[in-house]
């Protein structure tokens, strides 16, 4: 029996784009092995782009965005998953071309949901999110490729923002040193509490000279601004040092030498945490519930009633830490 719900819809008018808090109904939602009854969601710049309008984010409107759920398995196709069961997603098509987080109910493919791991509540897995899953993927990659706490300092770019401040968590839980680079003055007391050994501007990560390398400093990074920064990161990595990618809010290009690959070793790693493999999703996961449950997260939570503003707000990079959508 189709059940009735809630969701944050966009539509495209003349003009522009409208947005509505309506009634639907299960039977409205796309084809999928899993019917899922949602408690929360989170918000993500992503989730800003496709509720404005944007054509390279969402296709086709009306729409539901939220490319994060969690909640409740109520009808499942697939034998990996039983009624009653608690899940969360993350990435894949979700809140992009499928109806997504901020509808009371999804209906998706079984191979998009992970088991919420033992220990995490749904509320935390949210608080944590593709931010966090990013994040998380971010730092396996790292240890996959040497980096280890005490192997020096660890920098993470964009340090105020979502993937950023729950990376400096993280990190600061794992026992690295990290360095938080913010452009926020504001920020830096939240960064400090959040574990970071010091915040600095993001104009010491941004270096003009057009050396070919510089100074070795890093151990690792974690970057989510891309462009020179970026390459700033890769001339100043130590010897056999990794930077993981995993944002592009700077720039999406890259323009560097591979002086920084051949005479330092340097490993540039990308992350996409929307389509990696199963088995790494669920060890991320698994390790978030445990040895890489990180410590104070700055979080809000807010009801759907009240998520409209926040879309200005992201993308105009007036929040920090994490936005949390609960389904009342």
């Amino acid at each position: 029996m189709a059940a009735k719900f809630r969701a944050l819809r966009v539509e495209a008018v003349a003009g522009g784009y409208e947005r509505a808090i309506v009634e639907r109904s299960t039977d409205d939602l796309p084809s999928g092995d899993l019917l899922i009854r949602v408690h929360y969601s989170s918000l993500n710049y992503k989730d800003a782009l496709s509720a404005t309008g944007h054509r390279g984010i969402t296709r086709q409107y009306p729409h539901t965005p939220g490319i994060d759920a969690a909640g409740v398995v109520v009808e499942s196709a697939s034998l990996a998953f039983g009624a009653g069961e608690e899940v969360l997603v993350t990435g894949f098509d979700l809140g992009m071309n499928t109806d997504g987080g901020y509808g009371g109910y999804i209906r998706v493919p079984a191979e998009w949901a992970v088991p919420l791991p033992a220990g995490m509540s749904l509320e935390e897995s949210m608080v944590l999110g593709t931010a966090g899953f990013t994040a998380g993927l971010a730092l396996l990659k790292l240890e996959t490729n040497g980096l280890h706490p005490g192997a020096g300092p660890v920098v993470v770019t964009g340090a105020s923002g979502g993937v950023g401040s729950l990376a400096v968590s993280i990190l600061a839980a794992r026992g690295y040193e990290v360095w938080a680079g913010s452009g926020k003055p504001e920020a830096r007391a939240m960064l400090l509490e959040l574990g970071a050994r010091e915040v600095i501007p993001r104009e010491e990560l941004n270096d003009q000279s057009g050396r070919p390398l510089l100074k070795s400093r890093w151990a690792g990074a974690i970057d989510t601004v891309g462009g020179n920064t970026l390459a700033t990161l890769l001339k100043s990595v130590r010897r056999e040092g990794s930077v993981a990618v995993c944002g592009l809010v700077s720039s999406h290009e890259l323009s560097t030498t591979v002086y920084p690959f051949l005479l330092n070793g340097a490993n540039l790693l990308g992350v996409d945490s929307a389509t990696c493999p199963k088995a790494w999703r669920n060890r991320v996961w698994e390790l978030l519930a445990g040895p890489w449950q990180c410590g104070p997260v700055h979080s809000a939570s807010i009801s759907l009633d009240e998520l409209d503003p926040y879309f200005s707000l992201i993308l105009a990079g007036r929040t920090q830490g994490r936005i949390v959508i609960r389904h009342d």
